[in-house]
């Protein structure tokens, strides 16, 4: 799993309420579509038109958003099923961040899974981001820092977030829950060999089984 440690670049301003994952990658295209291939299809009904073509109005279809690594979004973002392949055509579209009032609770757990940071604020707090960097995008980046567990703008102006320590930890050093698991397999093996000392019992069930 990629790392998440410090992340600027351009933030896009997506600020509907309730985007559910169907909207974010329709079931379909997860059906024989390799998961690092999911990218272009993501927010397929939004990014185009009935005739396939660009839908300009679309905020990440125009050109200073095209490159934008962190979303802001609305509340409710990845709501729905629970399917995750929609933080793969996140990834595969090259968002890392997702910055939004609340999310699906789902959707929440597979970001900390896959390397992609969902950060939780104030929606009068997205705004005043997404107020502060539309005049110029392209010079007005956003930084997320996942160590200081902040959101700077280019004013100087900072927004705190929480993130649970284990999750944190997880995105810092690249790991999923198996992975962190498997970081302390010697504690592991300490606590088991000092376990069958004091309830050997247990570990003859065990063997037996």
């Amino acid at each position: 799993m990629r790392t998440f440690e410090r992340e600027t670049t351009v933030a896009a301003p997506l600020l509907r309420d309730n985007v559910d994952t169907d909207v974010i990658i329709r079931v379909e295209r997860l059906l024989g579509t390799a998961r690092q291939s999911l990218g272009p299809w993501c927010f397929e009904a939004l990014r185009y038109l009935p005739d396939g073509s660009e839908n300009p109005g679309f905020v990440l279809n125009q050109p200073p958003y095209r490159s934008a690594a962190i979303l802001l979004a609305g509340p409710n973002f990845g709501c729905g099923s629970s399917r995750e392949g929609a933080v793969w055509a996140l990834q595969g579209f090259g968002v890392r961040c997702v910055i939004a009032p609340s999310f699906g609770e789902l959707f929440l757990g597979n970001c900390f899974q896959n390397g992609l940071l969902p950060v939780i604020l104030e929606e009068a707090d997205i705004r005043a981001i997404a107020a502060e960097v539309e005049p110029n995008p392209r010079i007005n980046l956003v930084t997320v820092d996942l160590n200081r567990r902040q959101v700077e703008l280019p004013s100087g102006r900072q927004f705190e977030f929480a993130v649970a320590q284990m999750r944190r930890e997880a995105l810092l050093r690249g790991l999923d829950t198996i992975g962190l698991t498997l970081a302390r397999d010697g504690e592991i093996g300490s606590f088991q060999t000092a376990d069958h000392r004091t309830r050997p019992w247990i570990y003859e069930t065990l063997e037996q089984e």
